[in-house]
């Protein structure tokens, strides 16, 4: 029926009269017979002009536009889709046989490449593929890691020159042929295990509440306005605290501690010791999805006209700094924090450092994201490096005008793999830089001192 209501086939031959089926039935035996197989051959022609997945030209790369373009209308399944066909038809494929582009260069300029590593990347990844190996649920794959990952990753860290001796490329170690033959690029930033949390269920088929109970949106709300007693302008940093129901902290952790989509790696001796996981490379869980939708839902006053853009996730090293100071491209951030408190070893520190300073009208990404000393000379001194400090806490989250400069603050956490320090940052938006240049903002300061 479906087919004839498209081509109109029963209104020609039988009229339009009746309803389809019941004229279908007034006909012949012969007749219909003769409808009924013409009707399942026009279905299998329709199916067949269908593109299938495998047809489908999917670009090596979804862009902030493209994610936007799905949570425009919160489709969790249709950006799922559409990050998980990227990304499985990548380099990031165990299986040689499914990849159809290579990895892109802006995810190789930012650190994601395959041919080079860090000492503390491999390490990393070591530990990750050890928990893994004593964790998964699946006998097979345990036995994998414990049999064939874990040796591979032990052998490449023998391997690698002390940091001293890698000044030329700032701390990286490209791979050599002997580490090839010992396997390292069929393990190294692959997608050898990824969670997939189809539904936001529990066991007992009941649905998770990603937000806490004491998740208060018409506080939140009021104190990025600046409208709680006391305040007379809009603050646009707010704490909020336990703000993941415990059991969406649960899987959170366990999609961040699992899933082998750590591919970033900075240049140590440069950038600090973090390995980075991003949405555009991997990091597309549903729950996670549903997560970044379920804040926008709820924070209509500070959300509405910022889209999910973008959504990452960081995993430290105690043994290196954070990360630089610098702004994101968006209008809201929220950055929430994943390990458990017993792991941080200065309650007081750990967290994040957010300025009062945003990046003038007339500079350039590379500007304020990559030329540290020029921002504090130029905009957060004048300030007197003004500043809002949050401590770490776990299930903590900082929300904020994503352009205004921050850092992460100074942190000692317990070693071993489960006590690594993670943030989830999840981008909306565009920036709002200031209004002024350098130049109108550098005469400001001047005339107020």
């Amino acid at each position: 029926e479906t087919f004839l209501s498209v081509t109109g086939t029963t209104d020609v031959l039988l009229g339009a009269s009746e309803s389809k089926m019941m004229r279908l039935q007034k006909c012949t035996p012969v007749l219909r017979v003769v409808i009924l197989c013409w009707c399942y051959f026009g279905i299998l022609m329709i199916e067949a002009q269908q593109p299938q997945e495998d047809e489908i030209d999917f670009p090596a790369k979804l862009d902030a536009d493209d994610i936007a373009y799905y949570a425009e209308t919160y489709d969790i399944e249709g950006l799922h889709w559409a990050l998980s066909n990227v990304f499985l038809r990548s380099e990031r494929n165990p299986d040689s046989r499914k990849i159809r582009h290579p990895l892109p260069d802006e995810i190789v300029s930012r650190g994601g490449g395959s041919t080079y590593t860090t000492e503390y990347k491999l390490r990393l990844d070591l530990e990750q593929a050890e928990y893994l190996a004593q964790n998964l649920q699946d006998k097979k794959e345990r036995d994998y890691f414990a049999n064939e990952v874990v040796p591979i990753y032990r052998s490449i860290l023998k391997n690698v020159p002390p940091l001293d001796q890698l000044n030329r490329t700032g701390g990286l170690y490209p791979f050599r042929q002997t580490d090839d033959e010992t396997g390292i690029l069929s393990v190294y930033n692959k997608a050898l295990h990824i969670t997939d949390f189809k539904q936001t269920i529990n066991e007992e088929g009941k649905p998770i509440p990603l937000l806490s109970y004491t998740f208060d949106a018409d506080k939140i709300q009021r104190q990025w306005f600046g409208e709680e007693e006391g305040e007379n302008e809009p603050n646009k940093i707010v704490t909020i605290d336990n703000i993941l129901s415990p059991q969406a902290l649960k899987r959170v952790r366990q999609i961040l501690l699992e899933s082998t989509v750590w591919y970033q790696t900075k240049m140590p001796l440069k950038f600090g010791g973090y390995a980075g996981s991003y949405i555009d490379d991997g990091l597309y869980d549903r729950l996670l999805l549903a997560l970044a939708f379920e804040l926008h839902k709820a924070l209509p006053r500070i959300m509405t006209g910022h889209p999910l853009k973008y959504l990452w996730a960081y995993k430290y090293d105690s043994e290196y700094t954070g990360i630089n100071t610098h702004a994101d491209q968006a209008a809201v951030n929220v950055n929430l924090w994943i390990t458990p408190d017993d792991a941080n070893l200065d309650p007081n520190s750990g967290g994040l450092v957010i300025f009062t300073a945003k990046p003038p009208a007339d500079w350039d990404f590379s500007s304020y994201n990559t030329d540290t000393d020029r921002v504090m000379e130029e905009l957060l001194k004048p300030t007197n490096f003004a500043n809002v400090t949050v401590p770490y806490r776990e299930n903590r989250a900082v929300i904020f005008d994503s352009a205004l400069f921050h850092h992460s603050d100074k942190f000692s956490f317990k070693g071993g793999y489960k006590n690594r320090r993670i943030n989830l940052t999840i981008l909306y938006g565009d920036m709002q830089r200031a209004t002024t240049s350098s130049t109108q903002q550098s005469s400001n300061t001047k005339s107020e001192l």
